[in-house]
């Protein structure tokens, strides 16, 4: 199978992720070639030996983090920012810092005022994963503009038990954000 035959690896993933071990280790063998690729066009400051490591622990968190690729979404795009994350951690852990002049790439850079177009997705999860009226709560504030009193006054409730209410919402998500980024 060849990486690029992108619909066929995505099922395989998906087998993959419901228990399919033949499909895991295909998925594996036709990723692995891609993903050296771009550790090694990444990370050639790190040397082969640096690059082969770095490599080796992308394919560690893919596996330990393939739960969390969104089945719905392209797949490519998710392994390359953990290879992208997994570079950066090499150089982090060198203490290597690599600065670039900013006109070589200015033209490749969005717009500064375009909004991150994965922050509504991944707020989207974390909600959704609320108990329902928490998530109510949330979006009230964060999302629709809503007041203290028009919260409460919408959802039958004082508005001191509102802003008790938003102040858990609020913790448990920090929670969930920080199971979703380890």
């Amino acid at each position: 199978m060849s990486v690029n035959d992108l619909d066929a690896l995505e099922d395989l993933m998906r087998a993959a992720n419901r228990g399919d071990q033949v499909s895991y280790h295909r998925v594996l063998t036709a990723i692995t070639p891609l993903l050296r690729k771009v550790v090694h066009a990444r990370g050639s400051a790190l040397g082969r030996e640096g690059c082969e490591d770095v490599l080796q622990d992308v394919l560690l968190a893919i596996h330990r983090k393939r739960h969390t690729w969104n089945e719905d979404q392209p797949l490519r795009p998710w392994l390359y920012a953990i290879a992208r994350h997994k570079v950066v951690d090499a150089f982090r852990a060198r203490g290597t810092r690599i600065e670039l002049p900013i006109d070589a790439f200015a033209e490749g850079l969005p717009a500064a005022d375009a909004p991150d177009p994965t922050t509504g997705r991944d707020m989207e999860k974390v909600l959704n994963a609320l108990d329902p009226r928490e998530a109510d709560i949330v979006r009230a504030f964060g999302v629709n503009g809503e007041t203290t009193a028009e919260t409460a006054a919408r959802l039958n409730m004082s508005e001191g038990a509102v802003r008790v209410a938003l102040h858990r919402a609020l913790k448990s998500v920090a929670k969930l954000r920080e199971r979703m980024i380890e």
